[in-house]
């Protein structure tokens, strides 16, 4: 992405179309790298408004209190926190108090020697926020130190090398920790709760409604039932289907519309897949009262 790495005190990206603002990285000397306490980093480093970046942000939280808010998921300080934005992610933070940590800013550039160290990270920010216990904070908090003192003496080449291992040992420990079970007990019944009386037809609209990443509402349904939020949805959207047709005098366009489809021709070909009947074919068969006709029905105008 060009423009990513910008001389101190260059204005951020102004907005377009009402989005958040995009911060771009503020380096002296070009290297596409940035590390720093929070502190030392300035308040941009813990901003209360939502913004973007057009760099990867890996934030190790030590001390504090408040709210780290990412793409709508809110997360609760309780250190210690690891923490993975990638570019284009919106977060911001609320009240926050005595804040401590490291936090380090990179673009992509900065991973030239460990290009799948990308992909990496974009797993990890589906479920950004990782608590660790006394043993892993144990393991990473030298390294961490480590980096820091590394990045005084500006070595790029060592920079990456730690840089590599932070991001490796954070992938472990995210498929090691799994979802806290009171969380995940919690955002599983609100979802199941929201699939029996809701207007939300996605994955990303029922965890932005929780207040979750689509990641870990995921892993969370996934862990709970054995299926995925996806295939629940769509067992949702049948069921409602099946129940307007039975109960109601709504054409398939009507219905199709009700159920989040914009096209009712593909939502004919979704009921037809999902019960092996067409919505006309299921309606004459469960259907004991006269209706106008939904199979020849003109197009509305």
């Amino acid at each position: 992405m060009r423009g990513t790495t910008v001389p101190p005190g260059t204005p951020c990206l102004p907005p377009r179309n009402g989005e958040p603002p995009m911060h771009r990285l503020e380096t002296c000397d070009g290297m596409p790298f940035e590390m720093g306490t929070f502190d030392a980093l300035g308040p941009l480093s813990h901003a209360p408004f939502p913004h973007r970046h057009t760099f990867h942000e890996i934030v190790y939280v030590t001390h504090g209190t408040g709210t780290h808010v990412v793409d709508m998921a809110r997360w609760d300080l309780e250190p210690p926190h690891l923490c993975v934005i990638v570019p284009g992610q919106v977060h911001h933070w609320e009240n926050v108090t005595d804040l401590d940590g490291l936090v380090l800013l990179f673009t992509d550039d900065f991973l030239v020697d460990h290009p799948a160290d990308r992909d990496l990270l974009h797993k990890l920010s589906e479920r950004p926020w990782l608590t660790l216990d006394p043993q892993a904070h144990q393991r990473m908090m030298p390294l961490l130190d480590e980096m820091h003192e590394e990045f005084k003496e500006r070595t790029e080449s060592v920079l990456r090398a730690l840089l590599h291992v932070i991001v490796t040992r954070a992938g472990r420990l995210t498929e090691a920790a799994g979802p806290s079970p009171v969380r995940a007990n919690a955002v599983a019944q609100k979802f199941m709760k929201l699939t029996a009386h809701t207007e939300l037809w996605t994955v990303r609209e029922y965890a932005e409604q929780i207040g979750v990443t689509p990641g870990y509402l995921t892993d969370v349904i996934r862990n709970a039932t054995g299926r995925t939020p996806s295939q629940l949805i769509r067992e949702t959207r049948i069921r409602e289907a099946k129940r307007l047709l039975i109960r109601t005098d709504l054409t398939v366009r009507q219905i199709s519309q009700r159920i989040g489809f914009t096209d009712s021709a593909y939502f004919c070909r979704f009921f037809r897949r999902e019960t092996g009947d067409s919505p006309g074919d299921f309606r004459e068969k469960h259907h004991d009262w006269p209706h106008q006709s939904i199979v020849n029905e003109k197009p509305a105008t």
